[in-house]
């Protein structure tokens, strides 16, 4: 499966959206649970989690567990919930810091790895799938001050799906993280489109094998592919939101 750059459509959606708002009291509510349920499951389930979207449900809100599933797979689900929620309170600001990033990771992370969570790896890695070679540990702190430092010119330069379209890529390129990097990334690229005024955008795992060939394109300096596919996952997201608004107001 191919993606085409749907940014124009996306724009014209989010105009359609805006006549909606602004958002208040219970229905505000619902749509961040559907999206911080939704989200939480997917990015959790494109690396591997075992988890259902239901199963992810039941662990978040609930807080019951899921016979016959790993430890690891609840607490990732419980973690990332709390970083989804930091994510809403950053989505009111207009900047990103690196310490919004380190804060992001350690909330999804802490439960599985504290001694890591928040904190640059200490170790040359090695990614399945690719022949990249990351970064080595030395230069994750000059490199991740060098890309926090470039976030407010990208903002001012591009359109919102490609900039948040960047700043996943290029944390995913710098791979500052002994794991979780790719949760990091999604959370930053939402933090970015939040903040611009788009809805939560989900990647489902149905196209992971998309996605992951669009993410090892954009190593190399080839974001084409991600904005593309980026660009059809926020339409995609734009037209399931206007679908729950009109849903909302049903009179």
């Amino acid at each position: 499966m191919t993606f085409t750059n749907r940014i124009k459509d996306a724009k014209k959606l989010q105009q359609e959206i805006g006549q909606h708002r602004p958002l208040k009291g219970q229905a505000l509510k619902q749509l961040r649970e559907y999206f911080r349920i939704g989200l939480t499951w997917s990015s959790n389930a494109l690396e591997g989690n075992s988890l259902t979207e239901t199963e992810t449900k039941v662990v978040i809100e609930d807080g019951i567990t899921i016979g016959g599933k790993p430890l690891k797979d609840h607490f990732e689900a419980i973690g990332h919930a709390e970083a989804f929620d930091y994510l809403q309170k950053l989505a009111r600001r207009n900047d990103i810091s690196e310490r919004d990033i380190l804060k992001l990771h350690k909330l999804f992370y802490y439960r599985i790895d504290e001694a890591n969570a928040g904190h640059y790896r200490k170790q040359n890695i090695i990614v399945t799938g690719t022949d990249f070679v990351f970064p080595a540990p030395s230069e994750l702190k000059e490199l991740m001050a060098a890309f926090a430092q470039e976030i407010p010119r990208l903002r001012a330069e591009k359109h919102p799906i490609e900039f948040a379209a960047l700043l996943h890529t290029r944390l995913v390129t710098i791979h500052p993280f002994v794991d979780g990097n790719g949760r990091a990334a999604r959370l930053l690229m939402n933090l970015a489109l939040l903040q611009e005024g788009y809805p939560v955008t989900i990647i489902p795992p149905v196209v992971r094998s998309e996605y992951l060939a669009a993410v090892r394109e954009s190593n190399t300096g080839n974001v084409e592919p991600f904005v593309n596919l980026l660009s059809s996952m926020v339409w995609e997201s734009q037209r399931d939101y206007l679908r729950l608004l009109q849903s909302l107001e049903r009179k």
